[in-house]
């Protein structure tokens, strides 16, 4: 019987479907080289949280397929994976929804102030009421950094609710944008500066670490609100910090840091302007369900040898340990 560890456990139909499937560790631990002596002995890692590395990519000669029950591969060593003619599965596609929900509720929990007036109500200040910090969201503009599945949808439901939407992908062409009736930029900064919030949804990607800071920053209205619901290490924290305890922005709702699980500590978490929740933006009951019986399917396919088609690595298909199985 095949071994899966698992960094964490799944979601319960997940675990129901591998049920009697295969050998299952649960490591509660998703640092490879804390749990290496677990991977060694592993044909498959389903990693939730944590990373896995060339090194213990290369330490590891039985394992045949890595999963990530989701679409972001940052956590994992894809080049060192595919060099060993391990298929990297994902998720496309199940969780575009939820995520695009979870960014508007941040919109509109900070564009109309919930959570200081649901603090301050609490404490019999009904008299909150009248800061008028809330704001309409209509006809306001929403710029969106990344047009693929996620920021496509984000901005269907924000022009169902009246917004303009400003869009910022250069590899969507400008008349692909016109057809939804958007506004398209080719700049980065000018696309920033239209919006009365910002949203990414972009990969982590060699190309994208880092990229909104300073400048960026810089190029928000003051009265902007910024959005991540993509990955923390896009984003230059100590430039967004900055930008918010000194005002040059007007908030901010985050469903990712750099670091996570999220510090109490971190500095974010004492502004009052800015909204955290722990990267649980696709966790509905519905997309992780969806999720895990997906990641689970694809593992097991693997591990009989069939090419599953959900991978981020198809090229690992003409690697010679698959010539040889296949």
């Amino acid at each position: 019987m095949d071994k899966i560890v698992l960094s964490h456990a799944l979601y319960q139909p997940g675990m129901d479907a591998l049920n009697r499937k295969a050998d299952i560790t649960i490591t509660n631990n998703g640092n490879d080289d804390e749990i290496i002596d677990q991977l060694k002995d592993a044909d498959a890692f389903i990693l939730r949280i944590g990373k896995i590395t060339r090194q213990t990519i290369e330490a590891c000669p039985k394992l045949k397929v890595i999963t990530r029950p989701g679409v972001g591969v940052d956590s994992v060593d894809v080049k060192a994976a595919t060099e060993h003619g391990i298929p990297v599965v994902i998720c496309p596609a199940a969780n575009f929804h939820a995520v695009a929900e979870h960014t508007l509720c941040l919109i509109f929990s900070l564009s109309k102030n919930l959570v200081e007036s649901n603090i301050e109500t609490r404490k019999g200040n009904f008299n909150v009421r009248n800061r008028y910090a809330a704001i309409e969201l209509s006809r306001r503009t929403l710029t969106v950094l990344g047009f693929g599945n996620i920021g496509r949808e984000v901005a269907r439901l924000a022009k169902g609710i009246g917004m303009n939407i400003c869009v910022y992908d250069p590899y969507v062409s400008k008349e692909a944008i016109a057809k939804y009736e958007y506004t398209y930029s080719s700049d980065l900064l000018q696309a920033i500066s239209q919006g009365d919030f910002v949203s990414i949804h972009m990969p982590s990607l060699p190309s994208t670490r880092g990229m909104f800071g300073a400048k960026q920053f810089n190029a928000m209205k003051k009265t902007a609100f910024f959005i991540n619901c993509a990955r923390g290490d896009i984003v230059n924290e100590a430039d967004m910090i900055n930008a918010l305890t000194s005002h040059s922005i007007a908030g901010a709702g985050l469903d990712v840091l750099v670091e996570e699980p999220m510090k109490a500590e971190h500095p974010l978490m004492k502004l009052p302007n800015v909204i955290i929740t722990p990267h649980m933006a696709a966790q509905t009951q519905e997309t992780t369900k969806n999720t895990v019986l997906m990641a689970v399917d694809g593992t097991l396919s693997v591990l009989r040898k069939e090419k599953w088609k959900n991978v981020c690595n198809p090229e690992v298909y003409e690697h010679p340990r698959w010539k040889e199985e296949g």
